[in-house]
């Protein structure tokens, strides 16, 4: 989109018009905030639409609109086993995780999944698991708060022509803008807005392009005859083992939905069972919508477009290809709202993480909102630092982010939800060694098969640096779920607020 487009002013009262709602949002529940917990958890009173539509779009961010679709176009219909592992992560937060950590935290008033999955521990080593879980979510959230800013960057790079620095730092503005006067009502209010906004183009939108295709038989014709067999193969003509390790690998991206704190905070903050409920269903139902329709959309841009440079750019490439310039800034909106939809979220968690498990709220007493104002500013300034310094695909560091904290908190946080009451030192080991792994196959994938030579090791590195990457996503989760479960209290410690 050129400057002296006549188009060019429409898309930029469309975008100044929405974010002018998004901050109206922040000035509003501005005033809802009077204490820790209103400004982290919204006061508890979540309804169903709000705690399910936030959460789909707070979980599935860019990284569907961008990440998802350039994968399925790269990989083609094998990449579809992705896709029941993620809808799985929906299934298991929501109906088994769901009752006993909206129950519990509401009961003992804990304002993270970490005072959640500390419980069973004594006081001293609850201390120690708050500081060790703060840290994690702040060093792993500065990460996926950068992938998300650099796909808002990315939009506006692409439709605009500005710079790359300029874009970072006005999607970063007007996030940091609404998240501080909000907090967490605001965060989810403009999270339901960007879900629904997200929902409509993820039906638009692929429906343009089945139908530029030819529909359905046309299309399938034509990536027949225009890409290899294995493209449309289920497995993708892979032999049997490295089909499994792929098919597993991807369909593991859902284990990390178990250890989000920011997901979590959903579920603490419903109001209600009966809301609990309804959210699950209105959730479910815009992860089978919106991932069916980016499936559908990389598939067709394949048939249309063929091979493109970078294929986290399809979606701009097809919007461009198939709507009228006018509705460019409804595109860029979509963009826009699923990286705000989850950069706000991870502020207010990893927010959260700072100022009350890492206690620096004690600092200040009395003065818990502005400090978690002044943490949130300070992370944020941190990880447009990030996005600038560092070259990282949106999949890939969203990816790393999403497996590392999964494994380190999701196996302690299930054994708390099937009462397993784990002893202190296990959670703190658990956590450790659920990150640690991670960390280690990521950083081994990193040198690629191309580095691998024979043997045990080189057999691991090719299979580390697999697209399914089951090592990295599974296997750290195997000793966490051995130490909580196999050490445990011989009842849940009483708890005791430190």
């Amino acid at each position: 989109m050129q400057a002296g487009d006549p188009a060019t002013g429409v898309v930029i009262a469309t975008l100044v018009l929405y974010k002018l709602v998004l901050i109206a949002i922040g000035v509003w529940a501005s005033r809802l905030n009077r204490n820790e917990s209103d400004f982290f958890l919204g006061g508890r009173g979540l309804g169903a639409w709000v705690a399910g539509l936030s959460y789909a779009a707070s979980t599935s961010s860019a990284w569907v609109l961008l990440g998802f679709s350039g994968f399925v176009y790269v990989y083609g219909v094998s990449a579809l086993w992705m896709v029941p592992g993620i809808w799985a992560g929906y299934v298991g937060v929501w109906l088994w995780f769901g009752p006993r950590l909206r129950a519990e935290t509401a009961e003992r008033n804990y304002v993270t999944v970490t005072d959640f999955m500390a419980a069973s521990a004594g006081p001293s080593t609850r201390a120690l698991i708050a500081i060790l879980a703060g840290g994690l979510v702040l060093f792993t959230f500065v990460f996926y708060i950068a992938a998300q800013f650099g796909a808002a960057a990315v939009a506006f790079e692409s439709q605009f022509a500005l710079p790359h620095t300029e874009s970072v730092l006005l999607g970063a503005v007007v996030i940091l803008i609404y998240g501080l006067l909000g907090g967490f009502w605001a965060v989810s209010l403009t999270d339901t807005l960007q879900g629904a906004m997200m929902a409509l183009i993820a039906v638009l939108l692929p429906a343009a392009g089945l139908v530029a295709a030819g529909g359905p038989v046309q299309m399938w014709a034509t990536l027949s005859e225009t890409m290899p067999s294995a493209y449309l193969d289920i497995t993708g003509e892979r032999g049997f083992v490295p089909f499994l390790a792929f098919a597993f690998g991807v369909a593991a991206i859902g284990l990390g939905t178990f250890g989000q704190p920011h997901l979590m905070a959903r579920l603490m903050a419903v109001k209600d069972e009966k809301a609990r409920r309804t959210g699950f269903t209105i959730a479910m139902s815009w992860a089978v919508l919106v991932y069916f329709g980016m499936a559908l959309l990389a598939l067709s841009g394949r048939a249309l477009l063929g091979e493109i440079f970078d294929p986290e750019a399809l979606f701009y490439e097809m919007a461009n290809l198939l709507l009228p310039a006018v509705l460019a800034g409804v595109v860029i909106a979509a963009i826009l709202s699923a990286v705000m939809s989850t950069v706000d979220s991870l502020l207010i968690a990893a927010s959260a993480a700072a100022a009350h498990d890492l206690k620096l709220i004690r600092l200040f007493p009395r003065r818990e909102v502005m400090i978690s104002r002044v943490v949130m500013a300070s992370i944020c300034v941190f990880a447009v630092a990030l996005t600038l310094s560092v070259d990282a695909t949106i999949f890939d560091r969203v990816l790393f982010s999403w497996s590392a904290l999964g494994a380190a908190f999701g196996p302690v946080i299930a054994a708390r939800v099937m009462n397993a009451a784990p002893k202190g030192w296990a959670v703190l080991a658990a956590i450790v060694l659920g990150f640690a792994t991670t960390v280690l196959f990521y950083t081994y994938g990193q040198i690629g098969a191309e580095a691998a030579g024979g043997g045990l090791s080189g057999m691991l590195a090719r299979l580390a640096a697999i697209p399914g990457d089951p090592f990295e996503r599974v296997v750290p989760w195997i000793l966490p779920l051995v130490l909580v479960f196999s050490f445990r209290q011989p009842r849940p410690v009483e708890d005791r607020r430190s």
